[in-house]
């Protein structure tokens, strides 16, 4: 599935099953939350704490889809096209980062 076309299944669903957008302050509020439980599972399985039980039964690729719906929806409201967002984000970093990263001694 293309960037698009997860734009217009996202929306197709929001106005059939979810009957209308949160308005874009709650979505912004529950990207941060999406954000948070993905970042909590990562803590728990590439960093040092412990998984409790309510953890262990969450999964990193379902934790991501729901930041990534979220965005969405937040790109639908607003008019945003992902998909040319990210092709100009593509084209900035190309002129911003065209050797910074080569030249980071840190990385080699």
């Amino acid at each position: 599935m293309t960037i698009e076309e997860a734009q217009a299944k996202v929306d197709e669903w929001i106005n059939t099953v979810g009957v209308r957008y949160f308005n874009e302050l709650t979505n912004m509020t529950i990207l941060t939350e999406e954000v948070g439980e993905l970042a909590r599972l990562m803590a728990r399985k590439y960093g040092e704490q412990s998984f409790k039980e309510s953890d262990k039964n969450r999964e990193l690729d379902d934790e991501m889809a729901d930041v990534l719906w979220v965005l969405i929806c937040l790109a639908n409201q607003t008019g945003v096209n992902l998909t040319d967002a990210l092709k100009k984000n593509f084209e900035k970093k190309n002129i911003r980062d065209a050797t910074r990263h080569q030249d980071n001694e840190k990385l080699h």
